[in-house]
């Protein structure tokens, strides 16, 4: 009998699948031209975190019209409704730091997301709406489950000379994530989950993992072409 928990069993899938994102993260966060590029990894978070309240209340509804015959359901709607709370604005948090290192406002709001991003979101609604809502648990096990430290932000932004107002969003979730982190694991591990259940959250988990790797792809991408066309 196994007897590991449901979130260090999925943690040691995430551990598995992560180190082709953890290898693209490495280059993006020691690039000789961080301060180029830094920008757009903001854009990019931007992207996908002004859709987080959307899509936990989205998951909640599903989860309650579930709740009276399936278990799962009944647990998770009150949680994801609650986490939905705790992410309210966010997003313009991220959209203040932009504006806040030369960044336009309404520029930001009406340029189009990347594909990569698009479908990273996309596919957690589709899992949501259309298979479970339990799924959404390996999205956030993969965007919240590994917050940087206040130390490694501090150092990054010392080595490449960045302004502090372009990080005050991420301090702010160098501090919120760790507990938003040990809530969800413990969330997980109340619940009386299947077998195909554990399955979808660890799909969705590698499909984040594959999509913000293909999204910092895209930046060190689009850097190194501005480069050469220069």
């Amino acid at each position: 009998m196994n007897s590991l928990s449901h979130s260090k069993r999925l943690r040691g899938k995430i551990r598995l699948a992560e180190p082709c994102l953890l290898a693209v993260s490495d280059q993006f966060w020691t690039h000789a031209h961080l301060g180029e590029i830094f920008p757009e990894f903001l854009f990019m978070m931007h992207s996908i975190i002004r859709s987080s309240v959307s899509l936990l209340n989205a998951a909640a509804d599903a989860a309650q019209r579930r709740a009276d015959s399936d278990p799962v359901s009944r647990k998770i709607a009150d949680y994801y409704r609650s986490h939905a709370l705790e992410e309210t604005h966010h997003d313009d948090w991220l959209l203040d730091d932009l504006v806040a290192i030369g960044g336009d406002r309404s520029e930001v709001l009406a340029r189009m997301p990347s594909p990569a991003v698009a479908s990273l979101v996309g596919a957690q609604y589709y899992w949501a709406l259309h298979v479970h809502p339990v799924s959404l648990f390996g999205y956030l096990a993969v965007l919240e489950g590994n917050p940087s430290s206040l130390k490694q932000l501090s150092g990054i932004r010392a080595t490449h000379k960045l302004a502090a107002e372009g990080f005050r969003t991420m301090v702010k979730h160098a501090r919120l994530d760790p507990h938003h982190r040990d809530e969800m694991f413990a969330q997980l591990d109340e619940l009386p989950l299947t077998a195909a259940q554990s399955e979808l959250i660890a799909l969705s988990a590698f499909h984040a993992i594959e999509h913000l790797t293909l999204a910092l792809d895209e930046i060190l991408d689009s850097h190194r072409d501005q480069r050469k066309a220069s």
